[in-house]
């Protein structure tokens, strides 16, 4: 029983209740939001990380195309200059007269950039400046990077075949350049312009000492070009770029594929192993490519052994860090000079010369194989693709008479 006046401060029944469920509602929805907030940002997250990876395959992808860039367009020219000597024609009335010989090659390598990356003009005309140069950036680290890959690749394997085919004694050390070049006699006979006899000692001194008469320049070609080392005066094309020693295949194919060039193979090898090859993509295995696959190179042309001899004389030489000057050797006009010879010839004759020095490479190096090279119009004139053709009129002219 209360006292009189005393106030009831006692709650309503079920009024704690009520509290406790509203705070746990409170809660509830607290933490939903909390939930709805982390969703949101691990959402922005991926967004994020998708747009990196996308960014870092792309750069990858450049990466990996560049790597094609010296060894068959440029070797020496910049990206940039090749589009700007393309943009300059196109913003110019200027005629093919007054063009210079330097501009003119630029146009045929940017030519050659168009027909290795197909992609590359309509890229460059739909992305904002800051990603072209980005785009070229990561071309230019591909295109130094592979060729600083054949640079290693090649001191070693040179030496094997110089120490192979001409036995010098002593051998030549695969791991030191210093060893190699004029100073060293089988290393000097490859390298001796071919107007010289490197068997004559006094001819050995005098390019040794770089005196009047006997200084080696571009304008010679070296003895390593020809075949068998050896080329005749009177008929200086006659052996020219048939050299074993211009292994091709160590660079576009493989290493030891290069044994078989120098053992005037056929190029089997090449045909056997890209058989293997798509039998093991098919059977689900890693299949390892070589180079000639990745840049899609199905003959050999001009500008790839103007790249494969620069790698060769660099090789030869004492020169231990790649560079395009070698004493009074230059290395730049030396790759022009290849590249006219294939694809300026003066005359018709000239040009079937050409014509079958490459194709004499190309089966050296991809084989007997000529399927990549037949034409639309010669796979339409083939009996299946005939009779197939043959098969849908017959039809079609049934369905017309009926």
């Amino acid at each position: 029983m209360s006292q009189p006046g005393a106030v009831d401060v006692s709650q309503p029944p079920g009024s704690s209740q009520s509290i406790a469920v509203g705070n746990s509602q409170a809660d509830s929805e607290g933490a939903a939001r909390q939930r709805r907030k982390i969703a949101q940002l691990e959402e922005k997250l991926q967004v994020l990380e998708s747009g990196q990876a996308i960014k870092r395959r792309e750069t990858n992808y450049y990466v990996s195309k560049g790597r094609a860039i010296r060894c068959i367009v440029t070797l020496y020219d910049a990206i940039e200059d090749l589009v700007a000597e393309h943009d300059r024609r196109w913003d110019s009335n200027e005629s093919d007269e007054n063009v210079t010989v330097d501009q003119q090659c630029l146009q045929f390598g940017y030519v050659a950039l168009n027909g290795t990356l197909p992609w590359f003009q309509q890229r460059a005309s739909e992305i904002e400046y800051n990603e072209y140069a980005q785009m070229l950036k990561k071309l230019r680290q591909g295109a130094d990077g592979a060729r600083g890959d054949d640079t290693s690749k090649l001191k070693s394997l040179v030496a094997d075949w110089v120490n192979r085919e001409l036995k010098p004694n002593p051998p030549i050390d695969p791991d030191d350049k210093n060893c190699r070049g004029f100073v060293n006699d089988a290393c000097g006979r490859l390298l001796c312009p071919t107007e010289l006899d490197w068997s004559n000692p006094i001819i050995r001194t005098g390019i040794r000492d770089r005196a009047d008469s006997y200084v080696v320049t571009e304008m010679s070609w070296p003895a390593f070009l020809y075949e068998k080392y050896t080329a005749d005066q009177d008929n200086l094309e006659e052996g020219l770029f048939k050299s074993s020693l211009l292994a091709f295949k160590a660079i576009f194919t493989s290493p030891s594929s290069a044994k078989e060039v120098a053992n005037e193979g056929n190029g089997a090898d090449i045909i056997a192993n890209n058989r293997r090859a798509n039998r093991d993509v098919y059977s689900g295995k890693k299949v390892k490519t070589h180079v000639a696959q990745i840049i899609k190179m199905h003959k050999v042309t001009p500008r790839s052994i103007a790249y494969v001899s620069c790698q060769l004389r660099f090789a030869l030489s004492s020169v231990t860090s790649w560079r395009s000057i070698d004493g009074d050797f230059d290395y730049t006009p030396f790759w022009h000079s290849i590249v006219d010879f294939f694809e300026r010839p003066p005359g018709h004759t000239a040009r079937q010369k050409v014509e079958r020095l490459l194709a004499w490479w190309t089966r050296k190096v991809f084989g007997t194989s000529r399927r990549v090279e037949l034409s639309d119009g010669a796979k339409a004139n083939m009996s299946v693709n005939v009779l197939a053709r043959q098969r849908a009129q017959l039809d079609d002219a049934t369905f017309d008479s009926d």
